[in-house]
Formats: structure tokens, C-alpha cells, sequence
């Protein structure tokens, strides 16, 4: 009795193995890859299942056509893409952006959000509001 109870224990300390990585580890990972290092396919290949499921209506479902679509545009060094906030809840998460698309540009709020399965992006949406020459109020938008 006593034997298996310290078996137990040292296995409900040491685990089954390596843990997984959680999902905000995951989200932030795939992040810096993506919206910092620029590194496109790495991100996409690393931490989107294949059948990603695309809800921006000018692109197309799959991972691969999201490498295709999104290489360009990371690639270009005239824009800018900074992480000002993530958001990680269960197997959903958010990303608030501060993109440019050059440096004289006021730029927009861009909102992705993304669902995760078995520890990898399945699906995504994005919200981007461009930032106006003037605000209703003094609030900023990041």
C-alpha cells in the first residue's frame, strides 16, 4: 500500500513525460515568429495545421495559401507589425497589431484571432481599422 502511494506521488510529480506546450506558450511562439522574426513560412509550418480554416474573405482556407499570401507582405521591410497585446482564453486567443504599411503611414489596429486545437492554429479571423487623422476622443488605440 505504502509503495503504491509513493509511486503515485512521484508520478503525479514528475508527470507523463514532457508537458506539452499550453496555448498562450504556443500563441506566443508563433507570434514573435510571425509578426517579429518575419519569419512566415517557419511560423505557418511550426504552429498552423494544414486545413487552417480562413475567415478573412480575401484569402483562402489552408496553410500553405496563407504562406503564399502572407510571405510578400512580411517580406516587405517597408512595413511594420508590432505586438502591442495578446489575449490567450482556453483554445482561443488574440493578437492586437500596430501595423504600417511604410513608415509615413498612420497605420491600423488590426485584431487576429485565432482557434487552437490540439496544439496547433485551425482557424482564424481579423478585424483592421485604420487610424484616423482625428478621434472623437483622446483615447488611445493601443
Amino acid at each position: 500500500m505504502r509503495r503504491a502511494a509513493l509511486a503515485a506521488f512521484v508520478l503525479a510529480l514528475l508527470g507523463n513525460g514532457p508537458a506539452a506546450p499550453d496555448n498562450r506558450q504556443i500563441v506566443e511562439h508563433f507570434a514573435r515568429l510571425f509578426y517579429t522574426e518575419r519569419d512566415v513560412k517557419q511560423a505557418f509550418e511550426t504552429y498552423v495545421a494544414s486545413d487552417y480554416i480562413q475567415h478573412n474573405p480575401g484569402l483562402p482556407d489552408g496553410r500553405e495559401a496563407a504562406i503564399a499570401a502572407l510571405q510578400p507582405m512580411f517580406a516587405d521591410r517597408n512595413r511594420s507589425f508590432e505586438v502591442r497585446k495578446i489575449l490567450v482564453d482556453g483554445d482561443l486567443a488574440a493578437i492586437h497589431i500596430f501595423a504600417k504599411p511604410d513608415p509615413a503611414a498612420r497605420g491600423a489596429a488590426v485584431a487576429d484571432f485565432y482557434r487552437l486545437k490540439d496544439g496547433k492554429i485551425v482557424e482564424h479571423w481579423d478585424i483592421i481599422q485604420p487610424i484616423p487623422e482625428k478621434s472623437a476622443n483622446a483615447h488611445p488605440m493601443f
